[in-house]
């Protein structure tokens, strides 16, 4: 079946009530993707893009070297030792050594030298024992290519963009900034609609119908309707996850394609990292509250 924290992860995930989520979970045997589903099903969960974002302390950070862009979130376990200079040399350090190096994943980043002949893995162990406090370099992310960054918050969110064409222009640069804050504000899930792969679609409409059924209004609408219906939602949800269909928040008359367009930039990829997002805090207290609901 499932337990208390199955009940907690998915109230976490999609903004339910505990009822509601164990109700899901019961209907879908504990599966929390198909509880998920279920809950949306009903209209009672927002898109899925929400789903894990538990904040934890750290920061992201960006750098960028000619061609290079980088970002890496490193996390610590409060928000003092996120401010502390120290800490904040360290994961610039590791990010420029992210641009020079290019590790293939973070494992192997542990293994490059950082200071002299002290790696990675060694430099991250000495600050740990020397501030105090447990710290883990989680994800980076490096692009070669024509790239922009935006940090937000002071390391809280971060974004790495791409275009087609250079950016070495002012009004080029501006117009991928610009994007960028965007990107860190709204969430976007893909860049475009063409990306969103075939089985992600397909599920997204199989709910959207199985959300037009569960309305009294449109239950009995003939099948040609509902197909009318759910052609507007997906254009809708489009307008909500895709980067390029989203209108540019600086101008609604523009959708950020056609905003890029004017400025002759063409975005190819994006990356965002929003510190501590999905990574999970002890809330013991609220774990027993659910607990007692279940017995």
């Amino acid at each position: 079946m499932f337990s208390a924290m199955d009940v907690k992860n998915l109230r976490e995930k999609t903004g339910c009530g505990m009822m509601d989520c164990k109700k899901a979970l019961t209907e879908s045997n504990g599966d929390m993707e198909k509880a998920i589903e279920f809950l949306r099903e009903k209209g009672l969960a927002t898109a899925a893009k929400k789903s894990g974002r538990i904040a934890a302390e750290g920061i992201v950070e960006s750098y960028v070297d000619g061609n290079v862009g980088v970002l890496v979130e490193v996390n610590a376990e409060t928000d003092f030792v996120a401010k502390n200079d120290e800490f904040r040399t360290f994961v610039a350090d590791v990010a420029k050594k992210i641009a020079e190096a290019a590790p293939a994943d973070v494992e192997a980043l542990m293994d490059v030298k950082l200071y002299g002949d002290q790696n990675v893995r060694d430099a991250l162990t000495e600050k740990i024992a020397k501030i105090g406090e447990n710290m883990n370099i989680r994800r980076f992310a490096r692009i070669e290519g024509n790239v922009c960054t935006y940090i937000h918050g002071g390391g809280r969110i971060g974004v790495l963009v791409e275009a087609e064409g250079s950016l070495a222009d002012e009004v080029a640069y501006e117009a991928a900034r610009d994007v960028a804050m965007q990107i860190a504000a709204i969430n976007p899930l893909y860049l475009s609609s063409e990306v969103i792969p075939a089985n992600e679609l397909e599920k997204e409409k199989n709910i959207i119908i199985a959300q037009i059924k569960e309305d009294p209004k449109n239950s009995s609408k003939p099948d040609a309707i509902i197909e009318k219906m759910v052609v507007g939602r997906i254009n809708k949800f489009y307008e909500q996850n895709c980067l390029l269909q989203q209108e540019f928040v600086k101008d609604s008359e523009f959708k950020v394609e056609k905003y890029l367009a004017s400025k002759g930039v063409k975005l190819v990829n994006f990356v965002r990292f929003e510190k501590g997002e999905g990574i999970e805090k002890r809330e013991d207290n609220f774990a027993d509250e659910v607990a007692n609901m279940i017995k």
